[in-house]
């Protein structure tokens, strides 16, 4: 049976993260201290593994995650296909009152089954699924690359793992993220179907905890 198997990460901490400022596909972000150690965590617990490729999207935040492989002269690409959905006029602000409520209200619509709303100048779920389809769909003609890290957001992934486990968009809060979490796919080309095996997984950075 052929199969591909897919390292699936969010990026490292951000000080946007720590503030509770909203990023979206708008604010391209460095990683802090914080990211950088769990990025260098995440690459010493998988160092081990034997990479065929790299995919990363456009924003500074996902490339500096996997820097550490990118170093070992490993394969890599960035699509902006893989880029955190658009926020529109909630990018760059600190959440107040009015805010909450605006995005509680997206957040509640979006569970209803209105994935086609986006925000004021910004991207729907659906909007962001039709951006990722083509990026999965080269991805996986490559059957050749049986490993593959890909580094992405945490909205772009709720929205990605839910329509690659066909499932409606309005489910997709109940894959949950942290900064560095991983998820490993399994892709089978013989029934064409992925199987989630870690789901939100972060023991790679319990040495964090310890030090």
């Amino acid at each position: 049976m052929k199969r591909k198997t897919i390292y699936l990460i969010r990026h490292g901490e951000t000080n946007y993260n720590r503030q509770g400022i909203v990023q979206g596909s708008g604010v391209d972000s460095d990683l802090n201290d914080m990211g950088l150690a769990q990025a260098l965590a995440f690459f010493q617990a998988y160092q081990h593994v034997s990479f065929d490729r790299i995919y990363t999207s456009k924003l500074k935040r996902t490339i500096q995650t996997v820097q550490p492989f990118l170093d070992l002269g490993l394969p890599y690409e960035s699509h902006e296909g893989l880029n955190e959905i658009s926020w529109g006029i909630m990018e760059g602000k600190v959440p107040n009152s009015y805010d909450n409520e605006y995005y509680r209200n997206l957040i509640d619509s979006w569970a209803d089954g209105q994935t086609s709303v986006s925000t004021e100048n910004g991207e729907s779920p659906e909007q962001v699924m039709e951006r990722q389809k083509p990026v999965i769909d080269l991805i996986l003609s490559r059957p050749e690359e049986k490993t593959i890290l890909v580094a992405m957001h945490g909205r772009a992934i709720r929205i990605l793992l839910s329509w690659l486990m066909k499932q409606p968009l309005s489910h997709m809060d109940q894959y949950e993220h942290s900064n560095l979490c991983l998820y490993k796919l399994s892709y089978s080309y013989d029934t064409n179907e992925f199987t989630i095996e870690l789901s939100n997984d972060s023991t790679h950075l319990l040495t964090l905890a310890l030090a």
